[in-house]
């Protein structure tokens, strides 16, 4: 379940007041580590550190980087927080922090007196690699629409984990971050999907929220065995609050996995089995006809163009403003010109939401 190493710090790669990436010795070989700051404290160059090491042994998609356990040379740390609401709850690492909706919040009444999202859009991703193209393009056509970024527990759990969020936040084009459940390092901690929306609407003072887990989706090559599954719920939660649940698909005919090509079968099976109520989904007006044509067939097959309100959405400068901005986008190591079907398809779900808004 785990393995565990000690390694000397080589270099310091990066740091800031989250996060430090640091380059360590085990014997004699150099591995990628990432330190939480927060949770194991300051390392310096030459310091004795305890290392997770499971993920690169497994040679996993989370893999890249060991995790620092702990630092020898100075094991205790001591950053106790205001707040009684736990994250992590029973773990070694378990972390206090203030929930906006807790008593000590000084938002705690806003959450007895919400009454409703009022139409506001939500775009609900599988994938963490929505959040980029659908900014990009947001801002691009809206500058100044606020836009709050929640990141569900599905995925990674520390938030600054998230490269694409730094730089997102960096340029302005995330207005303010939401991390609830187990997940933590927002600018607003919540304790569930609903008041993280509720959150996202009235402090944050969003326009749109996107909704997405963090990098490290799981698959299990089964139905119903894939964390995005969560994707269907936190449709159902926007809609049950009396928002606008925008379902990205996740579309491709780069991967040619044939459970994933075209409309990956995870999101067949969300449309399909577990939104329970009727959700928004932008497909992309595509030119290649081939692929149109399948699928128009896998929507029509699944009953999907009869569960929910399927928009066929133009995209003519989508792929204009995307191409322009292609630094912000990757997806499991591919880039826009590689998978283009899969970013203009976020962006559409995007395009989309506008409509509502102009």
């Amino acid at each position: 379940m785990i393995k565990t190493a000690e390694g000397l710090v080589k270099q310091i790669i990066y740091k800031d007041s989250n996060v430090t990436k640091i380059i360590v010795l085990i014997e004699t070989k150099e591995y990628n580590c990432i330190n939480y700051n927060f949770l194991t404290g300051d390392v310096q160059v030459g310091d004795q550190l305890l290392l997770n090491i499971t993920a690169i042994e497994l040679q996993l998609g989370t893999g890249g980087f060991h995790f620092v356990i702990a630092n020898l040379n100075r094991p205790k740390v001591d950053n106790l927080a205001n707040g009684h609401i736990m994250k992590l709850k029973y773990t070694p690492f378990q972390i206090n922090c203030i929930t906006a909706e807790t008593q000590e919040s000084q938002y705690h009444d806003i959450f007895n007196d919400f009454s409703s999202l009022e139409g506001m859009p939500v775009i609900v991703g599988s994938l963490h690699s929505i959040l980029a193209p659908c900014c990009t393009y947001l801002k691009h056509i809206r500058p100044d629409i606020r836009i709050c970024y929640i990141m569900s527990e599905g995925g990674a759990l520390p938030l600054h984990i998230s490269e694409i969020v730094k730089k997102l936040k960096q340029e302005k084009m995330i207005d303010g971050t939401v991390t609830y459940g187990n997940a933590f390092g927002g600018d607003y901690e919540c304790v569930n999907v609903y008041t993280a929306l509720i959150t996202a609407k009235e402090i944050v003072k969003a326009d749109i929220a996107i909704i997405s887990m963090g990098p490290g989706i799981v698959g299990t090559d089964t139905k119903l065995g894939f964390s995005g599954a969560e994707q269907g719920g936190i449709g159902d939660a926007v809609n049950r609050l009396g928002g606008h649940a925008v379902i990205v698909p996740r579309i491709s005919f780069a991967d040619k996995r044939d459970r994933h090509f075209g409309i990956s079968h995870h999101s067949i099976t969300v449309l399909k089995q577990l939104c329970c109520t009727k959700v928004n989904v932008a497909v992309p007006l595509l030119k290649n006809s081939d692929q149109m044509c399948y699928l128009e067939k896998q929507l029509s097959e699944n009953s999907i163009d009869s569960l929910h309100n399927i928009y066929y959405v133009d995209c003519d400068d989508i792929d204009a403003i995307l191409n322009k901005n292609s630094g912000y986008l990757q997806k499991m190591g591919k880039f826009f010109e590689e998978d283009k079907e899969y970013f203009i398809t976020c962006a559409a779900s995007a395009k989309l939401c506008l409509k509502g808004l102009s």
